[in-house]
């Protein structure tokens, strides 16, 4: 049970069903992942450049694009010209977007507390800060390893 690997393997398995209750949650709200990561970050950090937007949510340039469009369509988002720079645009949540973005936000954020009860406060803290040890462990370990193979 206290394997480097059977550790792994229970992160994997349990992130990977934390992830298909999200993304069910998200799907029930008529919105693919995408898209409600583009509306969620616009609700949070409030309007951004297009490329500033596909880092946040973790998107290739193409993909965020994409993904602009499609919600430009729906009338949710609409891009903004920057005017000390032709070739950029800021992409801001329209009435309509911002109206739907609250709305399955709360009901996104109710069903994922609904996964995390199974931890109480104190639990949540722990977990969060072991993760986060985790993966600074691991960025770190694949900075050496990138280093060493250049």
């Amino acid at each position: 049970m206290g394997t480097s690997v059977n550790t792994w393997l229970i992160l994997w398995k349990s992130t990977r069903a934390v992830e298909l209750y999200a993304h069910q949650s998200i799907e029930s709200l008529d919105l693919g992942v995408t898209d409600f990561a583009v509306l969620e970050a616009l609700l949070h950090k409030g309007p951004l450049l297009i490329n500033a937007l596909g880092k946040v949510v973790l998107l290739t340039s193409g993909s965020m694009t994409a993904a602009v469009d499609r919600l430009e369509k729906r009338g949710l988002v609409e891009r903004r010209d920057v005017p000390t720079d032709r070739r950029a645009c800021v992409v801001h949540l329209t009435g309509k977007g911002n109206s739907l973005i609250k709305k399955a936000f709360s009901q996104h954020a109710s069903d994922i507390e609904r996964v995390m009860s199974v931890l109480n406060s104190t639990e949540r803290k722990q977990f969060a800060a072991l993760l986060i040890k985790l993966k600074n462990a691991a960025d770190e370990l694949r900075q050496k390893k990138g280093e060493l193979n250049e």
